[in-house]
């Protein structure tokens, strides 16, 4: 019966060499590519400038600020270049730009919703 039973045994520990030899393999195959993938990513994109900055906030609330802030910025343009076309003086298109400047601040604050 024992020999029955260190027989059985060694086919358990046989087996989970086996299966340990197989996870190590394939950790290092695993390894390997994860080490070819970032050289290739260092060599092609990683020389290229990145398009996010990399202290800025990500997130639903950052974007969607980011987001009233330029639709705030292009309006404010938009109006400044109208007034510009529309214009017939330098005195009211620099009045304009002055008033837009005075004002970018306080619409952004007033243009935000508050919390309930």
């Amino acid at each position: 019966m024992s020999k029955e039973r260190a027989r059985r045994r060694a086919a358990r520990e046989h087996e989970a060499a086996l299966r340990t030899s197989a996870r190590a393999a394939e950790a290092e195959r695993r390894e390997r590519r994860t080490a070819r993938a970032r050289s290739l990513q260092r060599a092609t994109t990683g020389r290229l400038p990145r398009l996010d900055a990399p202290g800025r906030p990500t997130g639903v609330l950052a974007r969607r600020r980011r987001v009233r802030r330029s639709l705030l910025v292009a309006g404010l343009v938009a109006l400044n270049v109208l007034v510009w076309v529309l214009a017939p003086g330098w005195d009211s298109r620099l009045a304009a730009l002055v008033v837009t400047l005075l004002a970018a601040p306080v619409l952004a604050t007033l243009l935000v919703p508050r919390r309930r």
